[in-house]
Parts: structure tokens; C-alpha cells; sequence
């Protein structure tokens, strides 16, 4: 008998799928997710840059506040810290501790490998060591880390030894860095450190497949290659093959997922959604078509930037932007919510938005204003439609 062909999920069965694992489609459906929970549950969040974490858990929860995840950074609970990607996630303690190792097999010898030649003559244990004790005596910036470095190894590569530092010990952005309305410039500590308890063994491959699946599922094993930057997961999905069910894109590719996971029916409504910049929703499939239609693949992006994503009907329809007036004397008048001034956020269309559309944008983004800006007067503006 030949084996039974898996059901077809096309791109906007797909879409729905994952959008409502996301929190996206129904935003934190009965309102019980906590910031907190909501890092843990989505695996972490982009956070090259301060504001696209808060962000992003503004499109996503019921009720959430700004100072509610600056709260988490400042208990320990969340912290920032370069994971998937080799690319900096706020993520919860208990992923900081065990996530890293996960992201970056191999230890020291293979994250140095590019900077053998660059080090030549440097004991790298010796050179963990001397970081380890130079950032657990008190945070420091890179700048001073690589002075410090530089008294004890004064003819190496600076860059070279701060960057091996950096890849071979387990590193979390300190506070006040991250935090909303007094960020700061960048220090580092250990883990450890910071945590107060050692970095714990990297789960097994098969616990992280599951994680992903619930998060960002369905998918393929390229999609969470993608996800996490690794290569090699083919074995970790087989062995899971048993307790999981299969599906094929419209393309033949074929796609695991839990067999509890939501799979919304391909004509659930799904509301306008303002996303930060770099969120994962965006970055952690192969296949991206889901999310972005083949016209667009290009246009979230300048450089090495992306922009701030509009999704309508689930799918990218433009990018926005917020613009926060200036007082008298060209002085910054808004700033992560302060008290008065003015911020106008602008929708930058893909496509043209009918009149329901444009309502159901404006209240979403009057939304987002309300959450980030609760202090200033609000203007939402809609710039040409460019196809």
C-alpha cells in the first residue's frame, strides 16, 4: 500500500496557524498571559534595538504596559543577551542560562576558530578566565573590557580579543540598558553573575523542536534551521516523527507540528497588527511566503535595517514609523511616554487599504500610541500608497 500523502496547508492556513501561536491573531486569547509568560512562550524577542521588544508585546498582549517588562529586566528576570542567530534576544533567566549553549554548540574551540590566527600565542582558557574575572568584578562597556585586555595582552588585536571574550562566556546586557525611558550604553556581565546561578546544560535538541513548533509551527526542519541558526536538526525531527503529525506546503515541502497545536481555520479573521522592527514572526521561517507575499520580500528592508511591519488580513501589507515633534528649541518633547508633546505614527502602504481597513489600522495604531505614548497627543497619518 503506498504511504497516505499529508494534508496540504497552503500559505494562508499556515499564516493563521502561526499568527495565532504568536498571540497575533487573537491577542493573548482569555487575558492571562503575562509579559513574562509571553517571553518564555515565544522563545524570546529580537531586541538589536530597545523599543522592538515592548513593542512587540504590545501587538501581543491584553493590558500590557512598558513598565511591566522594564520591571522584568530590573528584577532579573529577563535579561538581554546574544542567542539564535548570533543576534541579541531579551529573553527569560531560565532561557539565558540554558538557550546560549544550545544556540552556540561546540564551547570556545568553535567560536574561535575565526580569530585563531588573530590571537596567536593567547592561551584562549587563560583569556576566559581574565574576561570572566574582569566582567564578574563589575559590569563594564566593551571599551573598557578591551582596555583592561589590551594591560594584559598589549600587542593582540583588540577586536579580536574582546570578540573572543564575548563568544566564548555566556554574556547578559546589564541594566539600565533595555529598560524603557532610561536605556543606557551597553555592559556586560557573566551569567552567572547576573543570575546568581550557573548556566545550565543545553536542552536536548527535541525539547527545543517542541518549544518551536508551539511557537512557530507548523514548519520544516530548514524552517527552524532558520530559526536558530543551526544546521543538523533533520535528526532531532525524525526521532520526534512519532509524536508528531505531518503536513506538506503548497510547494511539496513537508511540515511537523504538535498534534495539540491550533491550525485556525484559513478564513479566521485576523485583525491589522503593528510589529516591530526584526520581529521574529518574520524571521524564523525558510519560507517566508506565509507572511509576506513575493512583491514585498524586499521592502521590509533598507540595508541591513527593517523596518516596522503592518500586517493586514495576516499578511505584510506596508511599514510604519513613529516621529515624536520637537518643542521649542528643537528639544525632544516625547520620549517613551513622558508627559506631553506629540508622536505621529505613519502607515507606509504596500497595497491600497479599503475604508474598513483604514479604520481598523488607525484604531490599532491609536492602540499602540496609547500604550507607548500615553502621555502625548496621538496623529495618525496614512503616507501615498507606493505598489
Amino acid at each position: 500500500m503506498a504511504p497516505k500523502t499529508p494534508p496540504v496547508l497552503g500559505p494562508r492556513a499556515l499564516g493563521r496557524a502561526t499568527l495565532d501561536r504568536q498571540l497575533l491573531l487573537r491577542r493573548d486569547p482569555g487575558n492571562r498571559m503575562t509579559a513574562e509568560a509571553a517571553v518564555e512562550h515565544l522563545i524570546g524577542l529580537q531586541a538589536q534595538n530597545v523599543r522592538p521588544p515592548y513593542h512587540a508585546l504590545a501587538a501581543r498582549l491584553h493590558g500590557f504596559r512598558p513598565q511591566e517588562l522594564s520591571g522584568l529586566m530590573e528584577s532579573c528576570a529577563v535579561a538581554r543577551m546574544v542567542t539564535m542567530r548570533s543576534t541579541i534576544h531579551t529573553h527569560s533567566a531560565g532561557d539565558c542560562l540554558t538557550l546560549r549553549p544550545f544556540a552556540q554548540p561546540g564551547g570556545p574551540e568553535r567560536e574561535l576558530r575565526m580569530f585563531a590566527k588573530r590571537l596567536d600565542g593567547i592561551d584562549p582558557d587563560l583569556l576566559a578566565a581574565v574576561g570572566r574575572e574582569l566582567l564578574e568584578e563589575r559590569p563594564r562597556p566593551v571599551g573598557e573590557l578591551r582596555a583592561a585586555l589590551l594591560e594584559r595582552w598589549p600587542d593582540a588585536d583588540p577586536l579580536a580579543l574582546t570578540t573572543a571574550v564575548r563568544c566564548m562566556l555566556p554574556l547578559v546586557q546589564t541594566t539600565p540598558r533595555g529598560l524603557w525611558g532610561r536605556s543606557g550604553q551597553v555592559t556586560l556581565t557573566t551569567a552567572e553573575k547576573w543570575f546568581g546561578r550557573p548556566v545550565g546544560p543545553a536542552p536536548g535538541p527535541e525539547a527545543v523542536v517542541r518549544r518551536y513548533l508551539a511557537a512557530f509551527g507548523p514548519a520544516s526542519v530548514k524552517d527552524m534551521q532558520t530559526w536558530s541558526g543551526l544546521t543538523r536538526l533533520k535528526g532531532a525531527f525524525e526521532r520526534l516523527r512519532p509524536e508528531l503529525v505531518t503536513f506538506q506546503d503548497d510547494k511539496g515541502v513537508e511540515l511537523f507540528d504538535l498534534p495539540e497545536a491550533p491550525r485556525p481555520d484559513p478564513d479566521t479573521p485576523a485583525p491589522p497588527r503593528l510589529l516591530p522592527e526584526f520581529d521574529n514572526l518574520l524571521l524564523s521561517h525558510g519560507d517566508r511566503s506565509r507572511f509576506v507575499p513575493h512583491a514585498f520580500k524586499d521592502r521590509t528592508w533598507k540595508g541591513n535595517q527593517a523596518h516596522c511591519v503592518l500586517l493586514v488580513d495576516g499578511r505584510v501589507a506596508g511599514i510604519w514609523r513613529t516621529e515624536e515633534r520637537k518643542g521649542s528649541g528643537g528639544r525632544t518633547t516625547v520620549r517613551d511616554g513622558e508627559a506631553g508633546g506629540a508622536v505621529t505614527l505613519t502607515v507606509q502602504g504596500f497595497v491600497r487599504l479599503t475604508a474598513a481597513e483604514r479604520v481598523a489600522v488607525t484604531e490599532e495604531a491609536e492602540r499602540l500610541l496609547g500604550i507607548v505614548a500615553p502621555g502625548a497627543d496621538h496623529d495618525v497619518r496614512f503616507g501615498e500608497f507606493t505598489d
